[in-house]
């Protein structure tokens, strides 16, 4: 069997990332090939595609919010994604119980006396006049007494009815708290059912999806990304279909047969990606990507910024200016290319008033 060091992965994840050369692709359709965007932090994911998209204007994810192509929603590991209408409808409820148990995990004292299916159908039920509400008036709303709100509205708008959150929240250098829709009300149609088949289609198409954007990878990869348990009876149905590598440290690697894996001399550009990049985040292995000494960065909403396709800085804006502080040592080539890239982030994040970038001492 192949074996593919941590620089045919990376090279491969880059490519698969849209991050060894920029794409000609719609917002839309640059969401929908990714997976989605890890999007907690509501202006992150415009950087996520800027990176990876070329001449990508900030207007257009902004639109594909407010036209409801595009969502916010808790789905993958219980984070706040944003992801194109037609997968939020589409893998919910594949997500549903994980949601639940994740939530669970946090709150189970609280939420040891609560009947969670009479509390969904009270949610729904506040929910169905379609307005958009905070999760404080949501809890309020219920015709009960809550003696933990903080618990019963997590669990509500984090797993137990499906919601997005509703814009302004997510646009374009707009500052909004969160307010929560159902999705039925916002999109027009309620989830996908989830169907019954032990094959588990949803989830099939989930590993089809997964390696296309994140391959090649291992099951424990899959699982660490999506936060679902393996997806077993899915990978097996799929194997068939699939090719295997194994990796320098003997794990087995899944993949699409057509899929891209470059060279892996090809040259990788400087690219500065957002707080919780999923390039980072996807993997349970993200030695291809990331040093094991600088792990904890990907986790602690510090942006990161590749050199031949690793991390080897974070970076901020502060106030007009890109700083870029180093990892290591940067030879001076590498220095100017960050430097160069780090000015047309700066143009980009303040509207073209600068081009100012500097590495911190």
């Amino acid at each position: 069997m192949t074996v593919l060091d941590d620089r045919a992965l990376n090279r491969a994840t880059l490519a698969r990332q849209l991050l060894l050369e920029r794409a000609d692709l719609p917002a839309p359709d640059a969401i929908a090939h990714l997976c989605g965007l890890q999007a907690q932090e509501p202006q992150e994911p415009f950087t996520g595609l800027w990176t990876r998209l070329r001449a990508f204007d900030p207007a257009d994810l902004s639109t594909a919010l407010t036209a409801r192509a595009a969502v916010r929603m808790h789905l993958m590991r219980r984070t706040v994604h944003l992801v194109t209408a037609a997968d939020a409808l589409a893998w919910r409820a594949r997500h549903h119980a994980m949601l639940r148990q994740r939530v669970l995990g946090v709150y189970r004292r609280e939420l040891a006396d609560t009947d969670l299916d009479d509390l969904a159908a009270a949610g729904r039920a506040v929910l169905a006049d379609g307005r958009a509400r905070t999760t404080t008036e949501l809890v309020q709303a219920l015709d009960r007494p809550v003696p933990f709100r903080r618990a019963i509205g997590e669990m509500l708008v984090a797993a137990l009815v499906p919601v997005v959150q509703a814009p302004p929240r997510g646009l374009w250098r707009t500052k909004a708290g969160v307010r929560n829709v159902s999705v039925a009300s916002w999109l027009g149609r309620d989830i996908d059912p989830l169907p019954t088949d032990p094959a588990d289609p949803v989830g099939q198409a989930l590993v089809r999806r997964y390696l296309a954007a994140f391959g090649p990878a291992s099951t424990s990869d899959l699982r660490a990304w999506s936060g679902l348990a393996g997806l077993p009876a899915a990978v097996k149905a799929v194997r068939g279909e699939l090719v295997a590598f194994r990796d320098g440290r003997g794990r087995e690697l899944l993949d699409l047969p057509d899929a891209p894996r470059p060279d892996p001399d090809t040259p990788a550009p400087v690219r500065f990606l957002p707080a919780f990049d999923n390039a980072i985040l996807g993997y349970h292995d993200r030695g291809r990507i990331i040093d094991d000494a600088h792990r904890g960065i990907s986790v602690a909403g510090e942006r990161a910024v590749l050199v031949d396709g690793r991390v080897a800085a974070t970076w901020a804006l502060d106030g007009d200016t890109v700083t870029v502080t180093p990892l290591r040592r940067l030879p001076a080539p590498d220095r100017t290319a960050v430097l160069e890239e780090g000015e047309h982030l700066a143009s980009f994040l303040t509207d073209g008033d600068s081009q100012r970038a500097r590495l911190a001492d």
